[in-house]
């Protein structure tokens, strides 16, 4: 008999979420995938292991005993799978992040990137893209993933994907016509003078509504009518939709973000870290050419 660790592990989800969706959602598998991960082991062992009474699952007493060596096995498992994918790489990286970014999982680069070089030193600072240039132009980091007009673009630059900036509105409150309040992220926003300039160049009156410092705060004011605003395209949703007074502006352009290293000679860690960065978020071929 050979009994697969992640039907063990599953087995002890179900019974440590009390069911089989709960332990779907705790694996991010599908509830059919769970039960029949369970039943594989059941068929393995040869008996039954859960006792169901409606919709309350227990361990039966054959459950109860192999949950304990489940959970042993498990345990040794994981630890052995971290110590064979670990490294010994040592150091301290630097990494400044956008909000968009570590919305888009640059927080799970970095939590995967701590387990297998836990010998390392990570330090994540998530700030604006101006913010961040300038602190990596001054050595205050080793890396950052920023926002950039494509003419912005450095030459050792790392283009991870391009954004396609829209004007959006709320869905209930769309100005028409007339001044418009403007929805920013401050002076120091990367939308804010593209979108003064569109505004000008339509002769469009406006005056600045709301700045925040972030996505959510942006959008959330968007969504409530506050005003308009200049975001990317990922921010279209029922709440917030493309503005239709801007669709005789003309297209707007695109926007890259890029992974950019501080000057001088890159550290082993912080070499690493862009590598990652650019297998997990980078979306642009190596050969691109746009």
């Amino acid at each position: 008999m050979q009994l697969d660790i992640e039907s063990l592990r599953t087995f002890a989800a179900v019974l440590d979420q009390g069911g089989m969706t709960a332990a779907a959602n705790t694996l991010d598998l599908s509830q059919s995938a769970v039960s029949w991960k369970v039943k594989r082991l059941e068929e393995r062992v040869g008996r039954d292991l859960l006792v169901r009474d409606g919709r309350t699952i227990s361990a039966s007493r054959d459950g109860r005993e192999l949950l304990e060596y489940a959970r042993l096995m498990i345990k040794t498992h994981d630890e052995a799978v971290t110590r064979m994918t670990s490294t010994a790489l040592e150091g301290t990286v630097r990494l400044g992040s956008t909000e968009e970014a570590s919305a888009k999982c640059t927080g799970a680069v970095c939590g995967r990137f701590s387990r297998i070089h836990p010998n390392a030193t990570l330090e994540f600072h998530v700030d604006r893209s101006s913010t961040l240039a300038t602190r990596i132009a001054e050595n205050e980091l080793d890396v950052a993933v920023i926002q950039l007009h494509l003419h912005q673009v450095q030459k050792n630059d790392t283009l991870l994907w391009y954004d396609q900036l829209v004007w959006v509105s709320s869905a209930d409150w769309t100005y028409p016509d007339g001044p418009v309040p403007l929805v920013t992220f401050g002076e120091d926003g990367f939308y804010r003078p593209t979108a003064e300039a569109a505004l000008r160049e339509a002769d469009i009156s406006y005056h600045v509504a709301f700045s925040g410092p972030s996505t959510a705060s942006v959008l959330s004011a968007v969504a409530a009518g506050i005003g308009v605003a200049q975001l990317s395209s990922r921010s279209i949703s029922d709440e917030v939709v493309p503005w239709a007074r801007a669709e005789s502006f003309g297209d707007l352009e695109d926007v890259v973000n890029v992974a950019r290293v501080a000057r001088g000679a890159t550290s082993e860690v912080a070499a690493e870290l862009l590598a990652d960065l650019r297998a997990e978020l980078g979306e642009i071929p190596l050969t691109s050419g746009r």
